[in-house]
């Protein structure tokens, strides 16, 4: 019995009792399964993340034309579909739409470059005279003793500040060649993508459609009508805003005298019409300063003509305009004007405005209304415009 217990102890050497406690002690070491697998989930969307970001980097003009296209087959289709109305192929009136946008961007920017050339070559070549002018202005408002000849040599001086701006923006006329070839192309794709999402519009409509149950469809065409109809509306009353402050401001120009007067009035009536709030300061600044060269007390009339149809606009003309169209509170604008520019930049501040028109529509439309209690907190009888 003995001897059987004995061998019964010596069955297991020593050697594997030790190697089976390494084993233990080695695996207690090592972590769990889930973590390991966190660790590849991690990695894995790591990589994922930087793909994703790389590729947005390289598709983000693709998109932001796109973007530029549908807003602008959204604002041209209740044209296109009026011409339709009356006969017109649907493919021919978009075309003919699109060329009239063209041909008046084209003449405007033919305007404005001749403008800025004409005032660029006269302003060089009347320098000294234009300098001593201001000079002995500045000295008789402010009581300085400012020299006009020491300011004209600064900047004639070929190493002054004056005469290496203009050299390097001599050298950079290569880049900046290049980025009009880009403009061109840019401008080619989304005419290209813009034709094709409003003489398509029916058919991509449909195919879309196609996809949900009838109740869904209707949901997604009252949405898709309601874009056409604010984005529409948008750039009908801005333009038809736009002419108004036009052929105000033409007359008053030339009437003062403004040099160019009919580039400037263009000028001053699409800005202020197409940059919520500012754009009314922002297009003054121009008129203002070639006035200013001229005439320093015209320049100031000239301002105050523009704040003041300014504010005549807002209170008797824009109201009357949009009515029908978009009703945007200033606030709300301004702030959507705001968030467009900080994510397309100037792109994005113009289009904000309409889907900021188009969120505050689909919001008015949903939900229900309910009498509101008489209180002192929402009396708006004493409000400025005319609105309901």
């Amino acid at each position: 019995m003995l001897s059987r217990v004995i061998g019964t102890i010596y069955i297991v050497p020593p050697e594997t009792e030790i190697n089976t406690r390494s084993d233990d002690a080695r695996n207690s070491w090592l972590p769990p399964k889930w973590v390991i697998a966190a660790i590849g989930l991690f990695w894995i969307c790591s990589l994922l993340t930087d793909v994703v970001v790389v590729t947005w980097s390289r598709v983000t003009g693709l998109v932001l034309l796109i973007v530029l296209s549908l807003f602008f087959s959204l604002a041209i289709e209740p044209g296109t579909n009026w011409m339709v109305r009356r006969g017109w192929k649907r493919g021919r009136a978009t075309l003919t739409i699109l060329l009239g946008v063209l041909l008046a961007v084209i003449g405007f920017l033919a305007a404005m470059g001749t403008l800025i050339g004409t005032q660029i070559a006269d302003l060089l070549s009347n320098l000294e005279v234009y300098v001593g002018d201001t000079v002995e202005r500045i000295n008789n408002w402010f009581g300085t003793s400012i020299d006009a000849a020491q300011v004209i040599e600064q900047f004639n001086d070929p190493n002054g500040s004056v005469q290496s701006f203009i050299a390097a923006q001599r050298g950079d006329a290569l880049r900046l060649t290049g980025r009009a070839l880009n403009g061109l192309l840019g401008t080619f794709s989304v005419v290209l993508f813009t034709y094709y999402f409003v003489a398509d519009g029916p058919r991509m409509r449909r195919a879309i459609c196609s996809r949900f149950k009838a109740d869904t469809q209707a949901k997604v065409i009252s949405i898709w009508e309601l874009a056409i109809d604010k984005t529409g509306g948008y750039m009908y009353s801005r333009l038809l805003l736009s002419a108004v402050s036009a052929v105000f401001h033409g007359v008053v120009f030339t009437s003062a005298g403004v040099r160019s007067p009919i580039a400037l009035a263009l000028w001053v009536g699409l800005i202020s019409q197409f940059l919520p709030v500012i754009g009314t300061y922002i297009a003054a600044v121009l008129p203002v300063l070639i006035t200013f060269l001229d005439s320093p007390v015209r320049a100031l009339i000239v301002f105050g003509i523009i704040i003041v149809y300014q504010q005549f606009e807002n209170y008797v003309i824009s109201p009357r305009i949009t009515a029908k169209t978009m009703e945007l509170h200033p606030a709300i604008a301004f702030g959507a004007a705001l968030a467009g520019l900080a994510l397309l930049g100037p792109t994005g501040a113009i289009l904000a405005l309409p889907v900021a028109a188009m969120a505050q529509a689909i919001a008015s439309e949903s939900g229900d209304r309910h009498l509101v209690i008489d209180s002192a907190l929402t009396d708006d009888s004493g409000r400025d415009d005319d609105g309901d």
